[in-house]
């Protein structure tokens, strides 16, 4: 293992993990809901259904361009690509001023960005089989989350202590039209651009057998195809990629909404958000770095076990409290669960995969992941209005949790040969 290929990967971790941070968690979704829209319940609905979109378009495109890669090669310049234009889209969200007249362009923005973070992440995963051994897998994919965690809280500390919470904004900016806060946009698209340069740097040349693009689509798309038809006979890739389907779409909507429940329901200010996100972001990484460990030892599937079975109680448990000072301990401890459950679940799969198929599995693993997204977030709005409770919408979350654990709970993956040690 070089290991300055696996630092420079895990350094993408650390770049990338600013945008779901502060663009999906925290700082923008908050500002959307109590600032352009102006209404909590409306504003989660509407964020609600922009991230359908995103998930709709993630869904239908990441198998296919995944699919394409594996015969085009050049993974480093797809890569390179979805992340100048995340970064792009995330900048020009400084135009989203308050008001509901920056709307339109709030969703527009925000659903080019999340797409491109997303297909961006294809190949960044895909490439993990290429920067370590088989038996270091887990543990180079723990450290790339927690690095990530670390990365997002020291980006949402600079938007709290720079510009959020500053009693003079850095550059002078004004509070008046919220120039403090749409500041934090521009801070990420920076942030994932400077950071992401070691990447590309460490990162080793893709394998190509030099097709065309016009060619690699056309046997992309055949080959794509074939896959889905070996899915059928291969049921434990299959199994596993459905139940994690379920498990993400509760990961994937409590991270959309979290900041927004805190806001909501307890009555959280935006710099009271942003707390509350660098504590979680402390637990987070503590979490994927201590269970990186663990899931070489005993296999990366009884790590998302013990993290989704964990995840489930809590989020029950944040559905019924009502003392802030008691949700602030389930949300601290809720963190230490979500690094493992997706640094194992991508490990996981690169077990799973054929070693020349790395990025169309990762393409249907993005698909899983967001096949049924839409689904997660939908639901959650539907009930955050019909029961006129953010409570109820957030119980949506422990139904998807439930369904996903039990599935892959009663999967045995010593059926598929290329498994072996988990």
């Amino acid at each position: 293992m070089k290991k300055s290929a696996a630092a420079g990967w895990c350094m993408y971790d650390w770049a990338n993990s600013a945008f779901p941070t502060i663009i999906m968690t925290f700082i923008f979704p908050t500002y959307f809901s109590q600032a352009v829209v102006d209404d909590p319940e409306v504003g989660t609905a509407l964020w609600g259904q922009a991230m359908a979109l995103a998930g709709v378009l993630l869904a239908v495109f990441a198998p296919i361009f995944g699919a394409i890669a594996d015969h085009a090669g050049h993974r480093a310049r797809w890569l390179l690509a979805f992340t100048a234009l995340c970064v792009l889209a995330t900048g020009l969200l400084w135009l989203v001023t308050p008001g509901s007249d920056s709307l339109v362009l709030a969703v527009i923005l925000t659903v080019i960005a999340t797409v491109a973070f997303e297909f961006s992440m294809v190949f960044y995963n895909a490439y993990l089989p290429e920067v370590a051994p088989r038996e270091k897998w887990g543990r180079i994919s723990g450290w790339g989350w927690g690095l990530g965690y670390i990365g997002g809280l020291c980006c949402l500390v600079i938007s709290l202590l720079g510009f959020v919470q500053a009693e003079i904004p850095w550059f002078g900016l004004a509070t008046e039209n919220a120039e403090h806060v749409r500041a934090t946009f521009i801070l990420v698209a920076i942030w994932l651009t400077f950071f992401s340069i070691p990447t590309f740097m460490f990162l080793p040349k893709s394998q190509t057998n030099g097709l065309p693009i016009s060619q690699a689509v056309s046997k992309g798309f055949t080959t794509l195809f074939e896959t889905f038809k070996k899915l059928a006979k291969e049921k434990v890739v299959l199994k596993y990629l459905i139940a994690r389907m379920f498990y993400t779409d509760g990961l994937n909507t409590l991270f959309i909404f979290g900041g927004v429940y805190a806001a909501g329901t307890f009555g959280m200010d935006l710099a009271g958000v942003i707390t509350f996100g660098i504590a979680l972001n402390v637990t987070a990484g503590i979490g994927a770095i201590t269970f990186s460990w663990f899931d070489d030892k005993w296999g990366p599937k009884r790590v998302i076990l013990i993290s989704i079975g964990s995840l489930t109680i809590l989020c029950l448990g944040a559905v019924f409290v009502t003392d802030v000072m008691i949700f602030w301990v389930v949300g601290l401890t809720v963190g230490f669960f979500l690094g493992p459950a997706q640094s194992s679940s991508r490990s996981l799969l690169a077990h799973l995969a054929p070693p020349n198929l790395h990025t169309e599995y990762f393409g249907l693993y993005a698909l899983s992941g967001k096949a049924t997204a839409f689904l997660g977030p939908w639901l959650l709005a539907m009930f955050t209005l019909w029961f006129d409770s953010q409570r109820a919408g957030m119980a949506v979350i422990v139904g998807f949790f439930v369904v996903g654990g039990v599935m892959l709970w009663r999967l045995d993956l010593t059926a598929n040969e290329t498994s072996k040690g988990n």
